[in-house]
């Protein structure tokens, strides 16, 4: 199994992601630039964190029209997994690869904390694994997603909202939403369940020694796909 970490004007936390999946999920990880326009070779693809082109703009909009994206968009198309953390989640929403979009979280201030998350559905590889509340850190200035009430809906009607915002315990509450998420949404899944996209950072969530292995469960897909 061979995952390609893409890297953006900007990135920052693409070496979480690659250390992670090549030193703590034992996979083949190799960077990948926003100007290639191939991954073959590759069989998955993490969009990770940062602030991509400056945030300029808005989050991911500029990365979302770099040329890999087209090979990412084919990815998803043909049901390769695919995540995209943080600003990776911002990007793949300005790709229109998943639905919503990212906004200044509610009291506009960044926030840098643990949070916990609750997956709503278990019919995506990267949820099928996470059958427990888990503590994941978030660090995001624009992490609030947004929709209409009836995408919110329609979302609920597919089953795709991945994770949401809760408390130790696994419930909702206004204090464990903290950017201000309609609906208390960390994350969702494209129709087919093989794109994810979210807020927090399973990737700095994969050793004991960072206060968490709960990223585990969700990066876990990649594994499943490779068996």
């Amino acid at each position: 199994m061979k995952i390609a970490v893409l890297k953006f004007p900007g990135s920052n936390c693409d070496q979480d992601a690659f250390h992670c999946l090549r030193d703590d999920l034992g996979l083949q990880a190799e960077y990948v630039w926003q100007d290639e326009t191939s991954l073959a070779g590759f069989d998955g693809v993490f969009l990770p964190g940062g602030f991509s082109y400056g945030d300029y703009l808005r989050c991911g909009a500029m990365a979302s029209r770099s040329p890999i994206m087209d090979e990412v968009r084919r990815f998803a198309n043909e049901g390769r997994p695919v995540i995209g953390a943080c600003n990776g989640f911002q990007v793949l929403c300005e790709a229109q690869i998943l639905p919503g979009a990212l906004l200044r979280n509610v009291d506009e201030k960044f926030i840098c904390q643990d949070v916990y998350l609750r997956a709503e559905t278990h019919r995506s590889p990267w949820t099928e694994g996470v059958t427990s509340t888990i503590r994941i850190p978030i660090a995001h200035g624009e992490g609030r997603y947004v929709a209409s009430e009836d995408l919110v809906k329609q979302l609920e009607d597919k089953d795709q909202i991945a994770f949401r915002y809760v408390n130790a315990v696994g419930e909702r509450s206004e204090h464990a939403n903290v950017n201000g998420s309609v609906g208390a949404i960390a994350g969702v899944i494209n129709e087919r369940g093989n794109v994810l996209g979210l807020m927090p950072h399973p990737e700095r969530a994969t050793r004991a020694r960072l206060g968490s292995v709960d990223g585990r469960t969700i990066l876990r897909a990649f594994q499943l796909v490779a068996a």
